[in-house]
């Protein structure tokens, strides 16, 4: 399968699962309910809820989907496609404010950040580009539009500082259109494919 359709496909996933409404809860108070959404939801959590429903929308394609160990390795990768696995995907979000508007800094640091303990999506391509994996690998970033912060930015920030680590492949992006949180209205999904370390 071509990674710009995987882009596609998760990208219609996640703007269904939006369209539910689902409401996460705070990590600090139980109690406390987000504005609906996707937006608001953890990464682990939103990837569960939108490989559900990729595999829900196209059950052939997606049936052997989760994480998956790397080979000689205690890490997990976030999402494996297929039985080898096919696609080794890393996923990032790139969520720049928070659900009251206000700015959350962490974020970048989660995508550009060349640390290998800030587990980044940078440091992911280097991790992805020596996994051993047999087949393919990628990185898989998305996130939500802020008209004070265009995500566009930090995905070439992330694209320049990647470039030091790893062969990146052409980026593959797909939209995300009219989803229900006041904040989290808009974004996009973005993949590379990691076509191994820069030497």
């Amino acid at each position: 399968m071509h990674l710009g359709q995987i882009v596609c496909d998760f990208a219609l996933a996640m703007e269904a699962v939006d369209h539910r409404r689902p409401q996460a809860t705070s990590h600090r108070d139980a109690t406390r309910l987000y504005q609906p959404g996707i937006g608001p939801f953890g990464e682990d959590a939103a990837v569960a809820m939108t490989l559900a429903e990729m595999q829900a929308a196209d059950a052939d394609t997606y049936t052997i989907a989760g994480k998956r160990r790397y080979p000689d390795s205690s890490h997990v990768c976030d999402l494996a496609l297929g039985a080898l696995p096919d696609w080794a995907i890393e996923v990032k979000l790139a969520r720049l404010g928070r659900d009251n508007g206000t700015y959350e800094d962490a974020a970048i640091k989660k995508i550009l950040s060349p640390y290998p303990g800030d587990r980044s999506a940078v440091t992911d391509c280097a991790k992805l580009a020596r996994s051993g994996f047999a087949g393919r690998c990628a990185i898989l970033i998305y996130g939500f539009e802020d008209p004070q912060r265009p995500l566009h930015w930090l995905i070439e920030a992330f694209e320049a500082v990647a470039a030091k680590t790893a062969v990146l492949g052409p980026r593959e992006e797909a939209q995300l259109r009219e989803l229900v949180h006041p904040v989290f209205a808009t974004g996009r999904v973005y993949a590379w494919e990691v076509l191994g370390p820069m030497v």
